[in-house]
């Protein structure tokens, strides 16, 4: 079988607010916005590239857990290419982000850099060389 990614989905408190974000931070278009049968508000997202994220509120009597942006166990963050890092971190600290980690100079690769995003979403910044 050939196998073809499909989405990312976060959970947020308020999706609308969410994905209202990622349309500032990172061109998100919204796709559609409705509610489930699952008693949760979900917001289709497609990237500029046409990567879809999903960002929902939490189901009909489900029991979130707090998020956590620190290194973790599981699915631990996204990544988004960058032109120009330092003008992204300001700018998105400007969006409410706050910077975790970098920017980290890899050898023969891009340099990168950690954000924290709404709803404690960890996200890697990534400029590559010319």
């Amino acid at each position: 079988m050939a196998y073809k990614f499909n989405h990312v989905h976060l959970k947020a408190p308020d999706p609308e607010k969410t994905a209202n974000w990622y349309v500032k931070a990172f061109n998100f278009r919204i796709a559609s916005d409705s509610t489930r049968v699952f008693g949760d508000r979900f917001i289709r997202c497609e990237m500029p590239d046409g990567t879809v994220v999903n960002i929902s509120s939490a189901r009909t009597d489900e029991q979130m857990e707090e998020g956590n942006a620190n290194a973790h166990w599981g699915l631990e963050h996204f990544g988004v290419d960058v032109d120009d890092i330092e003008a992204e971190i300001q700018r998105l600290e400007g969006l409410g982000a706050r910077l975790i980690e970098g920017p980290i100079e890899t050898p023969n690769g891009p340099r990168i850099a950690f954000i924290k995003a709404p709803d404690d979403t960890r996200i890697e910044l990534l400029e590559f060389p010319n």
